[in-house]
């Protein structure tokens, strides 16, 4: 399940040195990926509990509002786009530190008396989680080879530990702290932690990266340029109609139970729920998928929860909340990680799996921008909740056409 950012780089006997010296403490790497992890989707996910309190105090429409959650999605598929360039140049143990000091410096400033500030502290947001999203599997990848599906459980599981907290607290936090601002800043500090955790591991890799060659591929074989590949092209869009649905469901759904008439504080602990319940299926669908030819019949399943989920929100979405929110929680978890798996599956090698990480998260993220936007503008536009909903129940249906196809037992 996990791409290599620097793959086709191999280190010289000084890097190499330094990436030992790097493995010589365990345990300080492995904190170190905790509380990264910890903030690859804090940042958004403490957003929606306080959609209504930011647009109030901005005075914004649902299609501005929207672009609270689009903006930093749309770069989450730039960033992707230079995240293995800048593993490359500079190491990936710099670069996640760059992107941790990027992150909390966006998330303050989307607490700045701006909504200038709001939307470019949203940019900020999204370049930083995009760099921890492509490298930090790569990372795991290349520095725990024999133990690489326990570190991505723990990588996983941190990463949607993050979310559920922060989905959680963010009512709370805004009671407590007297207001939005300091509920939205008070993840800056968590960004904060995690980069002071990652300095040493900046200080032992020095060298590393900057005493590497460029790999040969094995028998002179010329790369595969995915871009021209149909099964590529059907991996990324898989990729990027599961994320689109997940934020949809991130931007509206905690407000989508407030229209409907449940209380702000109880509609983010359904939305932490839904957070929390992502680990199961993230969990156990990836080993699933390892361990079949076909993946067909996990792409069913997946899209079949998450359709079942979001007509239940159109059709009883207060009386069915907790259910509502396990199953689209299950297939949310389960369709992100079959998504990150297929990257592999289909891949004949690690520069090709690379190549396809890349291209399925760049135009998959950027596609998932559309999500939001799309979704707040229908309901602003019909006063109502179930025309957006009806469009992600098309996004299911086109996800599991495509997903099919992706599913089949070949390679790039």
């Amino acid at each position: 399940m996990l791409v290599d950012a620097e793959a086709g780089v191999r280190p010289s006997v000084a890097g190499a040195a330094a990436r030992r010296a790097l493995l010589a403490h365990p345990a300080l790497l492995l904190v170190g990926i905790v509380l990264a992890s910890l903030n690859m989707r804090a940042a958004l996910a403490s957003v929606a509990p306080l959609a209504g309190e930011i647009s109030a105090a901005f005075g914004l429409s649902a299609a501005a509002s929207s672009l609270v959650t689009s903006v930093p999605v749309l770069f989450l598929g730039a960033g992707a786009a230079v995240a293995p360039w800048l593993g490359r140049r500079f190491g990936a143990e710099r670069v996640l530190f760059a992107a941790l000091l990027l992150l909390g410096a966006g998330v303050l400033a989307r607490v700045l008396p701006s909504v200038y500030a709001l939307y470019g502290g949203g940019v900020l947001v999204g370049t930083a989680i995009a760099l921890l999203n492509v490298l930090m599997p790569g990372l795991i990848k290349r520095d725990f080879p024999d133990r690489a599906a326990a570190m991505t459980s723990v990588y996983t599981g941190a990463m949607i530990a993050g979310a559920t907290v922060a989905a959680a607290a963010a009512v709370p936090l805004e009671k407590a702290l007297g207001g939005w601002e300091a509920s939205l800043g008070f993840w800056s500090l968590l960004a904060a932690v995690a980069a002071l955790a990652w300095l040493p591991q900046v200080l032992i890799a020095r060298g590393r990266t900057a005493h590497a060659v460029r790999a040969v591929p094995a028998g002179g074989a010329r790369p595969v340029n995915v871009w021209r590949s149909a099964l590529a092209w059907q991996v990324t869009l898989f990729m990027g109609l599961q994320s689109l649905w997940t934020y949809v469901l991130i931007a509206w759904m905690p407000t989508i139970l407030v229209d409907h008439g449940m209380d702000r504080s109880t509609a983010g602990v359904v939305f932490a729920f839904n957070n929390l319940v992502q680990v199961a299926g993230a969990f156990v669908v990836p080993l699933l998928a390892g361990r079949m030819r076909s993946q067909r019949p996990l792409i069913v399943l997946v899209t079949t929860l998450v359709a079942a989920g979001y007509a239940g929100l159109m059709v009883a979405p207060v009386e069915g909340a907790w259910l509502w929110s396990a199953l689209l929680g299950v297939g949310q978890g389960g369709a992100v990680g079959l998504a990150l798996t297929l990257i592999v599956l289909r891949s004949g090698d690690a520069v090709t799996a690379s190549g396809l990480s890349g291209m399925s998260q760049t135009v998959g993220y950027l596609l998932a921008a559309a999500g939001p936007l799309a979704a707040g503008t229908l309901h602003q536009a019909t006063g109502s909740w179930t025309p957006p909903i009806c469009a992600v129940l098309g996004v299911c249906a086109t996800a599991l056409a495509v997903g099919l196809l992706a599913a089949r037992n070949r390679t790039v």
